[in-house]
């Protein structure tokens, strides 16, 4: 199970950078479209007038999903923003319930988010709604992108919750206190 989990999280990792490595390539070609066009024009030509339609519109959905699939990863290596403080200056076995308080909370967050997500992509997919780009992107796949790295997110939420349930340090713990951060929930520095 811990193998399949972590190659769900790799695979929506991998799936994050490749909307980024898109992003980037689209607006390589509309700026090497801008060159081409002024080294023609430049040399008495005419200009081809190469471009992306709706570069930016389609930049935002990719970058939207870029944003959501890589959550899952993030908090598996503590990539998120915690404030390690407050658990530094407990107990360990009350930095411990803290962490699991705060995975609990996360993921009713995270759940919540996903299933109105999901209800807004289904909305957008029974009223046929498009984009407003001169490209008409239906808006239930950037939606379900969106809906699907919640999902997951609250999926890695939930397994560091069983892991700090279990007693065991929960992954981004681990991570941080690699990186000499140490959050305190598993005793050290104390």
């Amino acid at each position: 199970m811990r193998r399949a989990l972590d190659l769900v999280y790799a695979a929506a990792l991998v799936a994050s950078a490749l909307a980024l490595v898109t992003i980037a390539v689209l607006v390589l070609a509309q700026i090497g479209g801008r060159i081409l066009d002024r080294v023609l024009l430049s040399t008495g030509g005419a200009a081809i007038g190469f471009q992306v339609p709706s570069l930016s519109e389609i930049g935002g959905f990719l970058f939207v999903g870029a944003a959501f699939l890589a959550l899952p990863a993030t908090l598996k290596t503590a990539g998120h923003v915690r404030v390690t403080m407050l658990a530094q200056s407990l107990p360990p076995s009350v930095a411990r319930a803290v962490t699991i308080i705060v995975l609990a909370a996360a993921l009713a967050l995270a759940l919540f988010a996903a299933w109105h997500s999901g209800v807004q992509a289904q909305d957008s997919w029974a009223f046929d709604s498009v984009s407003f780009g001169m490209v008409r992107v239906p808006l239930w796949i950037p939606q379900g992108v969106m809906t699907l790295g919640l999902g997951l997110f609250a999926l890695a939420l939930a397994d560091e919750l069983v892991t700090a349930l279990s007693g065991r340090t929960p992954s981004f713990v681990a991570a941080e206190t690699a990186r000499g951060i140490d959050g305190g929930i598993d005793g050290g520095g104390h």
